[in-house]
């Protein structure tokens, strides 16, 4: 393992659980509701933070006058709901964190997602208590590639960058990671360039692709 490295802070949405892929199928099943096809090509934002109101107004524009916002909302969190009931960590995370737990490596989150949004998914799979530190994009003013979440997350590890390993699923995200002076692995989610990643250190395809200990060798 690479020299001085204390902790590993993970990015949420796409990372640690695939909720970019339930978001989008959403979104997609509300458009087909309204007999519309989905813009995926201009879907994801290239920050992190809620970009729903763009996503609602986009889909009122192109109902028309009869868009009933309440029930579309509805509608729509309804159906992401019962997809989330089975969604799980992405493979290969838990033999990351029982790593991280046998090599004595403190475990951070800091997602530009809100607290309670966070903290409900790692609830619901058993995870929550894993973390020691935690930091949400609803307790700073910028968002990726902001690096004040990050920031956050290495003052409640009260630890410097050096000695902190970031895990990012967006290129913004690495730039937020970077920016704070972290190092950073990289998994690209389906949703991104893949050649988007040159500021990374290391960029895996899944978390399957390296056991942690060799991965940090890498750093």
């Amino acid at each position: 393992m690479a020299p001085g490295i204390e902790a590993l802070v993970f990015d949420f949405d796409g990372l640690l659980m695939h909720t970019e892929t339930t978001h989008l199928d959403s979104w997609r099943t509300e458009w087909a509701y309204h007999g519309l096809a989905l813009d995926e090509s201009t879907f994801f934002a290239d920050h992190g933070g809620d970009t729903s109101e763009q996503h609602y107004a986009a889909l009122a524009a192109a109902v028309g006058s009869g868009f009933d916002r309440p029930a579309s909302h509805a509608r729509r969190i309804a159906y992401r709901d019962t997809l989330h009931e089975g969604l799980d960590l992405a493979p290969g995370v838990r033999d990351w964190f029982a790593a991280a737990a046998g090599l004595g490596l403190r475990l951070a989150v800091a997602s530009s997602s809100p607290r309670a949004w966070v903290e409900d998914h790692l609830t619901r799979v058993g995870e929550l208590g894993r973390f020691e530190a935690r930091a949400f994009g609803d307790e700073v003013a910028g968002h990726k590639p902001d690096p004040a979440v990050y920031l956050l997350a290495l003052r409640r590890l009260d630890l410097p960058p050096g000695r902190v390993v970031a895990f990012e699923d967006t290129a913004h995200g690495v730039a937020a990671a970077k920016a704070a002076g972290l190092r950073c692995v990289a998994i690209p989610n389906p949703y991104t360039d893949p050649t988007a990643f040159s500021a990374a250190d290391v960029v895996l395809r899944a978390a399957t692709d390296l056991p942690l200990p060799e991965l940090l060798a890498r750093l």
